[in-house]
């Protein structure tokens, strides 16, 4: 008897997209993510029910009404969760992850703006179908940034270093965290 190795199926993936006052940006970078998803679909990265998930935190434009449209455009590839008003860019990643975390095996959280390379997700989820948990997209080369963003932003890491505090230095939010790292994550 010859024993084959299970393949695992690709996981029903969920992108997490905190947004705030972000009209300008939404649609364009709601169609490279279309596309990008329908890419790890065709690769067999990301799972049928694969999803988008844009968490309006509280915006005073038409950030909303945009995500409504695309829902209604792609019911099945794009959902919105609104926040009664602004709580924080960090409290509306949350809620999306826990959120997701209830459908999805697989939840990427990303910026809307896309400042993250998304054709990383790739990697990301070969990494997941590999058995991570947690996957941290780390940026290589801030050089696009202003200098103040740079300083700033390197200034943060070194402080929380010299604080005690265990970081992944450029990490950011731009990560991957399979449903058990979301159920780990909502018991504190």
């Amino acid at each position: 008897m010859e024993l084959k190795k299970m393949q695992k199926q690709p996981d029903k993936l969920c992108l997490v997209v905190p947004c705030y006052n972000e009209e300008s940006i939404l649609e364009n970078s709601a169609s490279q993510l279309l596309a990008k998803l329908a890419s790890l679909r065709e690769s067999h990265l990301a799972g049928a029910g694969s999803f988008i998930l844009f968490v309006d935190d509280g915006s005073k434009d038409r950030t909303w009404e945009i995500i409504a449209k695309l829902h209604a455009d792609h019911p099945a590839e794009v959902s919105g969760l609104k926040l009664a008003a602004n709580r924080g860019h960090q409290n509306a990643l949350l809620s999306g992850l826990l959120a997701a975390g209830k459908e999805a095996d697989a939840i990427i959280s990303l910026d809307a703006d896309l400042q993250d390379d998304i054709d990383v997700l790739d990697q990301f989820m070969r990494e997941s179908l590999a058995g991570c948990d947690i996957v941290y997209g780390v940026r290589s080369d801030r050089s696009s940034d202003s200098f103040f963003k740079r300083f700033s932003a390197e200034s943060f890491y070194r402080l929380l270093s010299v604080m005690g505090v265990k970081t992944v230095f450029n990490h950011a939010d731009f990560r991957l965290m399979s449903r058990r790292a979301i159920e780990a994550l909502s018991a504190y």
